[in-house]
């Protein structure tokens, strides 16, 4: 059964109309003698929730890294609402808030305070920082702590930070680099509760990249990763249906078996 899967296409995410969020293709990229992407391709809608699934090591970070420009993709494309990362950087970048999987607050600066510099990168007014910042953190329930030191809170609170930090400038992609590691089960619940609901209530895209496959929800599309290959995109459903698995860990563990034979699954086109 499995090795029928993954010798098909792996299953897509439903056509896009219109510019796709975020759409990869082709993407490879190493380090040295490393592949850590080897000819990714895959579209996410300009709207929903969309799980990057992968094992540490799996390549998660490494795409996340291109996306946001800290490396340059040398071989194949990445766009962002249509705009090419390589050729209008500026267009796509704006478009995107990022958490990273390594916390980048300054603990010695007030909540408050890491926001406005947030703000200032990206070129807001003060005033209307100032008021994005109350608002978003009214948001996540941090209202009282704005002028506390980042230092004072808790795991879970600097992570709600970071997310309100994100939103600052209102993008339209926010992508979350392994964003609940660490944390307690209930911190992880109102983290994946605040931003489906931003999904839901304002439009956003998201891709959410975990190795956790108890954050993944029946209705989420899932674009699975194994040691830097796709092994496959689409509704939870249909990757379940395509591997012949009843559950998503079950699909994820028959996807990145590798001594049921070769996976060398043929990448997924994006979509226009």
């Amino acid at each position: 059964m499995y090795e029928a899967a993954t010798r098909a296409e792996p299953p897509s995410i439903p056509v896009i109309q219109g510019p796709a969020a975020l759409a990869v293709e082709d993407l490879s990229h190493s380090f040295g003698t490393r592949e850590a992407l080897d000819r990714v391709s895959f579209t996410i809608p300009p709207a929903g929730f969309t799980m990057l699934l992968g094992l540490n090591g799996a390549g998660k970070t490494t795409l996340f890294s291109l996306i946001t420009r800290l490396y340059s993709n040398r071989t194949g494309a990445i766009r962002i609402f249509g705009f090419d990362l390589r050729r209008q950087p500026t267009r796509a970048l704006e478009r995107i808030g990022v958490v990273f999987q390594q916390p980048t607050l300054d603990l010695d600066l007030s909540v408050l305070q890491n926001l406005r510099y947030h703000g200032g990168l990206h070129g807001m007014r003060p005033a209307d920082c100032e008021a994005r910042a109350r608002e978003e953190l009214a948001r996540i329930g941090l209202a009282d702590r704005a002028n506390d030191k980042v230092r004072a809170l808790s795991g879970g609170q600097r992570r709600r930070v970071e997310l309100a930090r994100a939103l600052l400038h209102r993008p339209s992609l926010l992508l979350l680099d392994e964003p609940t590691v660490g944390l307690d089960v209930e911190s992880r619940r109102d983290i994946l509760r605040h931003v489906r609901a931003l999904c839901r209530d304002q439009g956003l895209a998201v891709l959410w990249a975990t190795h956790l496959m108890d954050e993944a929800d029946a209705d989420d599309a899932v674009v699975v990763l194994h040691q830097g290959r796709l092994c496959a995109s689409g509704g939870v459903r249909a990757v379940c249906a395509a591997t012949g698995a009843s559950s998503l860990p079950d699909a994820f563990r028959a996807l990145t078996t590798r001594d049921a034979g070769p996976h060398e699954p043929k990448p997924q086109e994006p979509r226009r």
